[in-house]
């Protein structure tokens, strides 16, 4: 492929990756200090992207293309519609068998439709910041470990939402809610199909968090905060002294499988068919806990056991409880083969010296440069090239030197008159002047 078409084949994929963004599924991120009565910050954060193909055109390709239409907004408990979300968010922990309940609630709320001309984006963001509180089942003491509960994670609101911003109601959970409001071409053209089932699915669905067993999460235990240097390197109060411990899900490996994309397809008739689709990509999740944490089964709920510091002579990688040994016997394994492999390079290069198979170079003050181009009117290129010092210059002449020859014909054989023998150019002729013999037609 040439390299105009490499350029243009990149330029094309960068304009088509900045026109639909990513669409991220579940998002929770969650720290705990372990303190009994104290409560913490949840954030879960929910994506969704609907696109809406048009390739053949059609009456919703003439009505969405070019439109922006975006809402945006934030509102907390002083809401009666989240102080409502709340109290379902609290009535569903409940019925999971957690004793942790929400306190406060806000809410951000940002969705864009952008019209663009084979196909149109709707991209959802919901971000739910709760206020938790009776999830530390007990506190750390002595040689006891703090028990958290997680039971409660994996949030999932079914049906409809409704809060009202600067007075007036929004419907936020369900997708097609937005269309119905800025598309109502789109809205009544998807009403009774397969599209608009898909498109009344709910935005906030984090049960793939709760679906994945915790022991199945990446662990990383974090002692950072008792090394003896933490304080000349600015280590916050707060985290001086502290040791903490993390999970994390959403990343593919053999424990958690293959984390995959959630998509969906529909399709609907108008004038035409037009294919629909959501997107969105695994759930992930980050747990914090100020302490050594293990993962514990409490009444067939899960909890996590939380020490101050880690057992003595615990010694695991981040994925699990692999040996730190091992690690290092494999680093000095890989120095060892680094080792040889050098050694018997170095033999080998040693031994094409002796033998004379050296390839080597020229001598730079061996050469010396010469010009060779020139032209008509005193014009001429800074083009040359550069020879050896030797009086034998036939051996290295430039090719500049040389006059032009015209192709000779092919020698005549038998069947053949001998062609007419061509002439070597005049050198006194002057540059750009016509081929001798030459008349106009």
């Amino acid at each position: 492929m040439s390299r105009v078409g490499i350029l243009v084949a990149s330029l094309a994929i960068i304009m088509l990756a900045s026109t639909v963004g990513p669409a991220f599924a579940a998002q929770m991120e969650f720290r705990t200090w372990v303190e009994g009565g104290a409560s913490d910050e949840v954030e879960i954060k929910f994506q969704r992207t609907v696109i809406l193909n048009y390739d053949d055109g059609g009456m919703l390709a003439d009505e969405l293309r070019g439109q922006k239409f975006a809402k945006t907004f934030s509102v907390d408990s002083n809401d009666p519609g989240v102080n409502e979300l709340r109290d379902r968010i609290n009535y569903q922990f409940s019925q999971s068998g957690s004793s942790a309940a929400v306190t406060d609630v806000q809410i951000d709320y940002d969705t864009k439709l952008t019209g663009r001309g084979l196909n149109t984006s709707i991209d959802y963001k919901i971000i739910l910041t709760m206020t938790l509180t009776n999830h530390v089942l007990r506190e750390s003491s002595g040689s006891n470990s703090g028990l958290v509960d997680m039971n409660w994670r994996g949030l999932m609101i079914p049906g409809e939402v409704t809060v009202n911003a600067k007075g007036i109601p929004h419907e936020i959970n369900l997708p097609i809610s937005f269309i119905s409001d800025v598309a109502p071409g789109l809205y009544s053209a998807i009403l009774g199909s397969e599209a608009e089932t898909l498109l009344n699915s709910p935005i906030m669905d984090a049960s793939g968090i709760k679906a994945q067993p915790l022991g199945n999460w990446h662990f990383l235990f974090d002692p950072t905060g008792i090394n003896v240097d933490a304080s000349q390197y600015g280590m916050s109060s707060e985290l001086a002294g502290v040791v903490w411990s993390s999970y994390t899900m959403g990343e593919s490996s053999l424990r958690e499988g293959i984390q995959t994309e959630k998509e969906h397809e529909a399709s609907f008739t108008t004038d035409t068919t037009y294919d629909l689709r959501t997107i969105e990509s695994a759930d992930s999740a980050n747990i914090f806990f100020a302490g050594f944490a293990n993962i514990d089964v409490l009444d067939s709920a899960e909890v996590v056991g939380v020490y101050p510091e880690a057992p003595e002579g615990y010694a695991t990688t981040s994925t699990g409880e692999f040996p730190v040994m091992i690690i290092y016997g494999m680093a000095g394994f890989a120095g060892i083969a680094g080792v040889a492999i050098f050694i018997v390079s170095e033999k080998k290069r040693k031994g094409d010296i002796a033998a004379g198979n050296v390839q080597t170079g020229i001598d730079p003050s061996q050469l010396v440069g010469a010009d060779t181009s020139t032209g008509s009117g005193g014009y001429k290129t800074n083009r040359g090239e550069a020879h050896l010092k030797s009086d034998d210059y036939e051996h290295h002449r430039s090719v500049y030197d040389n006059p032009q020859v015209e192709q000779k014909a092919e020698e005549p054989t038998t069947e053949q008159a001998p062609a007419e023998e061509t002439t070597t150019e005049d050198p006194a002729s002057k540059p750009g002047a016509m081929p001798k013999g030459w008349k106009p037609e």
